[in-house]
């Protein structure tokens, strides 16, 4: 080991090992010193033997050194020892050393700059207007549209069936109930000459009557049950009738109901206006919903009813 020391601090400590230049330098001295040994062995004096044994254990010494050199080539080297006296001339000059001046580093502001965007237009279809060509109707097209019987409409009511009150002078007093089935109109007499005629749908041939009874039921929206009688002849024509029918609009009953008596025969109104002013009904007198049921209003039960 070859130490270097100054004002009594140690430095810095070197071995030969660490150094390879001057360890082949030792060599080379060690290899020249064995060969002059090697020559000087017949020919030298004691004195030169001396020197030889001198120079030989100076060369052990060396070898010795070496050696430990060798094996202390990965041992730590002693820590460095600073002076604790800070005003030291070699502290001094450390601190006018030229500072390291820390690099300071400015982040540049990245603008971004708003990329225009475009829309990609769209196509625009516009719907081409189809023109019908009217069509040719070839001629025997023509002859079955001709031949083509007109779409039924339903009948119109006659408007002289229509309510309205007129002059009477029958022998029946204010109150009643007169039918005339000969010309289809009912009247309720009234006083002073006075009558309230209404329009009327009266029983078919075979099923006409004549006679006088007192309405005994008034009845609204009635079911209507027809007689075994009038079941089994509308069946003989293939027309199947119910047993009972709930009151509606659908119902023949219409909207209101006088009966008369202890007869089947009614005072009634119907879904079939148009039939107002003929003789189709199996007895009972009909009239326009709208007619029975102001006549409903107007009368009592215990009233009158002539059939002429």
């Amino acid at each position: 080991m070859v130490a270097f020391y100054e004002n009594g601090f140690t430095i810095r400590s070197l071995s030969l090992m660490q150094h390879p230049d001057k360890a082949g330098t030792f060599r080379r001295f060690r290899a020249g010193s064995a060969m002059s040994l090697a020559g000087a062995g017949a020919n030298r004096d004691d004195t030169s033997m001396k020197r030889f044994l001198a120079a030989a254990v100076t060369a052990a010494a060396l070898l010795g050194a070496g050696g430990a050199g060798a094996q202390t080539r990965y041992v730590e080297p002693p820590p460095v020892m600073v002076s604790p006296d800070l005003s030291a001339p070699w502290v001094l000059q450390l601190r006018q050393a030229q500072r390291v001046q820390p690099r300071q580093y400015q982040r540049q502001r990245v603008v971004r700059q708003a990329q225009p965007q475009y829309r990609q237009a769209q196509p625009v279809y516009r719907q081409q207007r189809q023109v019908v060509q009217p069509q040719q109707v070839r001629p025997q097209q023509q002859a079955a549209l001709a031949a083509r019987p007109p779409a039924k409409q339903k009948p119109q009511i006659d408007p002289i069936y229509l309510p309205q009150v007129v002059e009477y002078s029958g022998p029946h007093g204010p109150g009643t109930v007169v039918v005339d089935t000969a010309n289809r109109f009912l009247y309720l007499v009234e006083a002073g000459g006075k009558a309230r005629r209404y329009g009327v749908g009266v029983g078919k041939e075979g099923f006409e009557w004549r006679g006088t009874e007192k309405i005994t039921r008034k009845r609204e929206w009635p079911d209507w049950r027809p007689p075994a009688e009038m079941i089994a002849r509308e069946k003989k024509k293939g027309r199947i009738l119910p047993v009972h029918m709930k009151g509606g609009p659908a119902n023949p009953l219409g909207a209101r109901a006088l009966y008369l008596g202890s007869t089947l025969y009614r005072i009634h109104g119907t879904n079939a206006p148009w039939s107002i002013g003929q003789a189709v009904s199996s007895g009972c007198i009909r009239m326009r919903n709208e007619d029975v049921m102001d006549l409903y209003n107007r009368v009592s039960v215990g009233t009158k009813v002539v059939v002429l």
